[in-house]
C-alpha cells in the first residue's frame, strides 16, 4: 500500500504546478476585468458582453480553488502555518473584498450592499479573511437574483461576517456540506465542499481564551436567499 504514497518531489512538483496554473488563470482574469471594466455601457448590449462576464467568474472560481488548494498544501490550521493574525479596521477589509468583487458584479448588473461599523476593530488573519469572504461573494454570484449584502458586525463578543443573497437559497447537497465539513465529510467528491472545508480551517485558526471561530450556511437570511456566516473570536 506504501506504493502509493507520493514522494515529497512529487508534492513539490504538483504545489508548483498549481502555483503556475493561478498565475495563469489570475493573467486571464485580470485581462477579462479590464475588458469588462473599460467597456462602455452600450457594449453591454452585445451577445460577447455576458458571456465574457461568465467567463470571469469561472476565472474567479478555479483561482479561489487553486489558492485554497496550495493553502491546504502548505497545511493550513496546523501549527507549521504561517499564521499572521494584525488588528485590522473593518472598514479597510470591506474596501479589499469589495474592490476585489466590483468589476464580477457591475459585469453581471448585481448590487452589492455593504453594511458594517466603520469604526470597528477586529484582530484577524487579513489575508486568510479575504480569501474566505471573496470565495463567499463569488459563490453568492450563482445563487442570487440581483442582490449580495456584506455585513460585518460585532455580536456576543464575536465579530459576526455574513455574505447573504437574494436568490432562492441553498440547495440541500450544500446544506448538508456545510454541517458535516470538519466532522469528516469528503469534500473532494462535492463541488461545494472545498471553499467549505478551507473556511472551517481558517475558522479554527482564530482562538481567543475558549472562544473558537466557526462558519455555517443558512437559508432565509435578510435577503431572503441563502446566507454564509463566519464567527471570529
Amino acid at each position: 500500500m506504501d506504493d502509493h504514497k507520493g514522494s515529497p518531489e512529487l508534492f513539490m512538483f504538483l504545489a508548483s504546478t498549481v502555483h503556475d496554473m493561478k498565475n495563469s488563470i489570475s493573467v486571464l482574469g485580470g485581462t477579462l476585468e479590464n475588458l469588462l471594466d473599460h467597456g462602455k455601457p452600450a457594449d453591454q448590449g452585445d451577445p460577447a458582453y455576458p458571456q465574457m462576464a461568465h467567463m470571469l467568474y469561472q476565472t474567479r472560481r478555479l483561482s479561489d480553488n487553486l489558492m485554497q488548494l496550495l493553502a491546504l498544501y502548505k497545511e493550513v490550521g496546523k501549527p507549521t502555518y504561517p499564521f499572521e493574525p494584525n488588528t485590522v479596521p473593518v472598514r479597510e477589509l470591506v474596501q479589499q473584498v469589495a474592490g476585489q468583487a466590483r468589476v464580477l458584479l457591475e459585469s453581471k448588473q448585481i448590487v452589492l450592499e455593504l453594511e458594517f461599523d466603520g469604526d470597528l476593530l477586529w484582530t484577524f488573519d487579513e489575508d486568510l479573511v479575504i480569501g474566505v469572504l471573496a470565495h463567499a461573494v463569488n459563490n453568492a454570484v450563482r445563487y442570487t437574483r440581483d442582490r449580495i449584502r456584506l455585513t460585518i458586525a460585532e455580536r456576543d463578543g464575536m465579530l459576526e461576517l455574513a455574505v447573504a443573497d437574494n436568490g432562492t437559497g441553498f440547495p440541500p447537497s450544500m446544506l448538508e456540506a456545510g454541517t458535516l465539513v470538519g466532522q469528516g465529510v469528503n469534500f473532494l467528491t462535492n463541488s461545494s465542499g472545498l471553499g467549505l472545508f478551507f473556511a472551517s480551517e481558517v475558522a479554527r485558526m482564530h482562538k481567543r481564551r475558549q472562544a473558537v471561530g466557526a462558519i455555517r450556511l443558512e437559508n432565509g437570511g435578510p435577503l431572503g436567499g441563502g446566507r454564509f456566516v463566519l464567527t471570529l473570536p
